[in-house]
């Protein structure tokens, strides 16, 4: 925790906050979900936010001029299953930023893929640069 309050510049709390505490934090400007899981985009997708760190995000969707990025880390299987181009669907239509794709992240079979693979930050990033810039320029 000293390392993330050491390289953030802002305190570390690893218990909830009280309404009548103050808000230790900025506002964020950006929510990134990167890597997020299938079950993660099933639920933003559907509005459940049963955590915090869905609550937030799912919070930004309906509510703030905040824009989302998500990078779903999948496979092939979660792909083919029947709700997940509902899913995907729901978040473009909440403006949400996905990135996805072969070029980005190829799908394979559930093990059948690389032991090891490196999340595309490349791409997050762009893309974060990308709505943060057209937020600034088109704010709600």
């Amino acid at each position: 925790m000293d390392r993330l309050e050491a390289v953030t510049g802002l305190p570390v709390r690893d218990t909830p906050r009280l309404p009548t505490e103050a808000r230790p934090h900025p506002v964020a400007n950006c929510y990134v979900v990167a890597p997020a899981s299938a079950n993660y985009v099933a639920k933003l997708a559907t509005g459940i936010a049963d955590n915090q760190a869905l609550t937030q995000v799912s919070e930004a969707l309906g509510t703030t001029d905040v824009p989302v990025v998500v990078f779903p880390r999948v496979n092939e299987a979660h792909v083919r299953h029947p709700a997940w181009n509902g899913h995907v669907a729901a978040l473009r239509k909440a403006d949400v930023e996905l990135i996805h794709g072969p070029d980005v992240w190829p799908l394979y079979v559930p093990r059948e893929g690389p032991a090891v693979r490196q999340l595309p930050w490349a791409a997050i990033t762009e893309s974060i640069q990308h709505v943060t810039a057209r937020a600034a320029r088109h704010p709600l």
